[in-house]
């Protein structure tokens, strides 16, 4: 356990516990209705599988990749396993931060908060989150009785209920339809990783890069958590009187030239992994999801205007806008790349690690064909 002065320098738990406690209330539902509910994502996160195969190909016929369980969750179940995860990745960071303590004054008023406060302000931001994620594929996080993963530790898809049907409520769409086409999104995730054994490691590789070269002091990184948790409350600081740091995610505070290079190679990869599972559900869509259009025209309107000014400027703090930004050009990438090479041209992009697209190419498709391709066939 990370700690300083002999205290934890994040209380995890009280992260899960605070931010359970002022997570939003899920829509109101009957028991019955919920458990139907549960039951049919189940049903279409199964029927998913096979969809998303057969217009992927990335998984030859004959093969059975591994098997990964499918979690359907409500907010409190989301907050707990990525806590985990957090808890997992930023291993490294805390490690680090602790090592330093004793040599700066960063460390010794950490020391003095203790991680309550830390884990207070953290479980703040995850409440925030924990009412606006739909479905998530975890990659990292550790498997637990309550929470199992895949057979070697990691790998789970979550679904979370009360949110979609929050959603499906908010944009008045056919709510079997839209429990479908998430489910293919979420679905498309889980083959990325299931599909490309090489994958997860590498991205965790580059994820472990990016924390073992932070070099920020704990005071600037425990300030930005306040930062974001006071713009919860509202108690952030007026808007006249920002200073030349408004605007900056949490990423941002801990970025070094050589951190640059890697957040790069990460965004590029991001940005591929959720723009083919947009290129995917859409594809998909047509076939088996009757409103599709009205569902994808719905959507996109809401994950482009948030839910106010609060929720624009907490997104742009935690970064949540650039992730917006990774599903449009990464989409984009995908479809140009099909277009003009094909889905088995596409899929060369998980050759390797030297054939996923650059963050330039991510912009200029063409760059990428021309690299893999015409240098494969000269």
């Amino acid at each position: 356990m990370t700690s300083i002065g002999g205290a934890e320098m994040v209380d995890w738990n009280l992260a899960v516990a605070t931010a359970t406690r002022l997570v939003r209330p899920g829509p109101e539902i009957s028991r019955e209705e919920a458990r139907a509910v549960v039951a049919e994502l189940r049903r279409h996160a199964k029927a998913s599988e096979e969809h998303v195969r057969a217009f992927t190909r990335m998984i030859p016929e004959g093969t059975e990749p591994e098997d990964t369980p499918v979690l359907v969750v409500d907010r409190a179940g989301w907050i707990r396993a990525n806590v985990a995860g957090f808890r997992e990745l930023l291993r490294p960071l805390l490690a680090k931060m602790e090592s330093r303590r004793s040599g700066g004054p960063g460390g010794a008023v950490l020391g003095a908060v203790g991680g309550k406060v830390t884990g207070v302000e953290l479980g703040m931001l995850l409440s925030f989150l924990a009412s606006r994620i739909l479905g998530q594929y975890e990659t990292f996080a550790p498997a637990t009785r309550e929470l199992p993963g895949s057979a070697d530790g990691g790998g789970r898809l979550l679904l979370v209920a009360p949110n979609i049907v929050h959603v499906e409520r908010e944009l008045d769409v056919d709510p079997h339809d839209f429990r479908l086409w998430v489910a293919l999104h979420e679905e498309t995730h889980r083959t990325q990783f299931t599909g490309v054994p090489w994958l997860r490691d590498h991205l965790q590789g580059e994820i472990q890069t990016f924390l073992n070269e932070t070099d920020v002091d704990p005071m600037t990184f425990l300030e930005r958590l306040r930062e974001a948790a006071q713009s919860l409350s509202g108690a952030g600081r007026p808007e006249g009187e920002r200073g030349d740091d408004s605007g900056r995610s949490l990423v941002d505070v801990v970025q070094t030239p050589a951190q640059r290079e890697v957040l790069g190679r990460l965004t590029a990869v991001m940005s591929l992994l959720e723009g083919h599972a947009d290129f995917v559900m859409d594809g998909v869509g047509p076939e088996v999801v009757g409103s599709v259009a009205e569902i994808r025209e719905k959507f996109q309107k809401r994950r482009a205007q948030g839910a106010g000014r609060l929720d624009q400027a907490l997104r742009k703090l935690l970064g949540l806008d650039a992730k917006l930004r990774q599903y449009k050009d990464g989409e984009k990438f995908v479809r140009s790349v099909v277009e003009e090479v094909g889905m088995d041209g596409f899929n060369r992009v998980w050759t390797s690690p030297n054939t996923l697209p650059t963050k330039a190419e991510i912009a200029k498709p063409a760059e990428w064909v021309a690299r893999v391709h015409r240098t494969a066939e000269s």
